[in-house]
Formats: structure tokens, C-alpha cells, sequence
């Protein structure tokens, strides 16, 4: 499946590896290529330089926004919650139509510090905010209720623990829920239209709280049934 991966940074740079480990023909989206594998400092994350990420990546295509997404079977939303609208917009509307948007951002608002509290919640969601946007597209919200590298091996614990999918469209979840599969995810709940998108987001201030108390973001909800 050819997918575009829209983020550079750390959930970015997690899934788009994996994917490719899989099989799946990857490109890593980014506003300016050129300054991206120009940057010779860490990111705010403390990540590697890109380009020396990279390096380490082969098979991994770096490209802008719009060519990433062109003609992608699945486009992964790995970018800050808050600006995932205007990287979409850069996309390009005419580039999303059709295509299954895995929506993995978490709309976080770090203005007041820490903990992050929510720029949209209760009464709406990120995910409702790309489906209203780009009607045309297939959001799947995903994969945000656990941190980077058990989104893409959760066998680094022992229990992979449960996941949640929302969207309005039943193939694109199906498309989804066996990506999730093949990562190794083994419980997944459809939640039901993107509307349900709100639930799994509200989940963060819990998930932060939870990362101060066990000391690690190694942990995962489950829903025992």
C-alpha cells in the first residue's frame, strides 16, 4: 500500500519505518524538504537532525506535503494536533479525496505549560474538524491513545492492550483495523462514526496523568469484557 506519513518528528518517524518493515511503499511528508534534511540540531522533541534519521532509514522517501500525499492509498496524520489542519490544507483538498486519512494526532494545547490540556473537546474533535474540512476524504481516528513506539510494536509490552477506531466509513476502518493487526495490535473496538473521535482524544489528560504516575509511557488501556 502506498502511504504518506505527514510529520517529521517523533510519531512520524516511528510509524514510517515500521510501515515500510511491512512492505508498504512510504513517503514522509514535510513543509520543506530541503530544510528538513538541512537541519543539523535536535528537534524540540530532542530527536536526531533528519537527514541523519534518514540515513538510518532506507527506502524511506522524503518529499513536501502535496507530493507525499499524491496518489497515496493511505495518508497518516502524524503531525501536532494544531496545525494538522493547515498541513492538510497543504496537502492539498485534491490530493485527500478518496483516500483513507489515519488520523493519529491529538489536538494538545501547550500554551499554558504542562500537562497539555485540549484545543477542541467535548462537543467536537480533531478528527470531526478533517472530516468536515475534506468531506470527500475517509477519516479514521486511531492510534492516538498510546505513545509512538507501542503504536508500532506493541509487543514491547505484555499485554498489547485494546484499540479504538471512529469513522463514518466501514471500509476505511476495516483498512485500518488490519494495518492496526499487522502492526500487532490485537483488540480493536470500533467506536462507531467519527463523532465517537471525541471519547478516545478526551482520553489524553487521563493517559498523561497516568505516564507521571507509572513513570513511563509504556502502558496502554485495556477494556476488559
Amino acid at each position: 500500500m502506498k502511504t504518506a506519513v505527514l510529520g517529521t518528528g517523533t510519531v512520524g518517524r516511528t510509524i514510517a519505518p515500521r510501515l515500510a518493515e511491512l512492505g508498504h511503499i512510504v513517503t514522509v511528508g514535510t513543509r520543506d524538504p530541503e530544510a528538513t534534511l538541512a537541519r543539523t540540531e535536535p528537534d524540540a522533541m530532542g530527536n536526531a537532525p533528519f537527514g541523519a534519521w534518514a540515513a538510518e532509514s532506507p527506502g524511506i522517501t522524503l518529499a513536501g506535503f502535496a507530493d507525499a500525499a499524491a496518489g497515496a492509498d493511505l495518508i497518516v496524520n502524524a503531525t501536532n494536533g494544531g496545525a494538522s489542519l493547515d498541513v492538510l490544507a497543504q496537502a492539498g483538498a485534491e490530493n485527500l479525496d478518496g483516500t483513507i486519512i489515519l488520523d493519529i494526532a491529538n489536538p494538545l494545547d501547550f500554551s499554558k505549560g504542562m500537562p497539555p490540556t485540549l484545543l477542541v473537546k467535548d462537543t467536537d474533535s480533531l478528527g470531526e474538524q478533517i472530516q468536515r474540512s475534506y468531506p470527500q476524504t475517509r477519516v479514521v481516528k486511531s492510534l492516538n491513545t498510546l505513545n509512538a513506539d507501542l503504536m508500532a510494536h506493541p509487543d514491547r509490552i505484555s499485554d498489547p492492550g485494546t484499540l479504538f477506531v471512529s469513522g463514518n466509513d466501514t471500509d476505511a476502518k476495516d483498512t485500518v483495523t488490519a494495518l492496526l493487526k499487522e502492526f500487532g495490535h490485537r483488540d480493536v473496538i470500533d467506536l462507531g462514526d467519527i463523532t465517537t473521535a471525541r471519547g478516545t482524544e478526551m482520553l489524553l489528560p487521563v493517559w498523561l496523568r497516568l505516564w507521571g504516575a507509572l513513570g513511563t509511557p509504556d502502558f496502554n488501556f485495556k477494556i476488559v469484557r
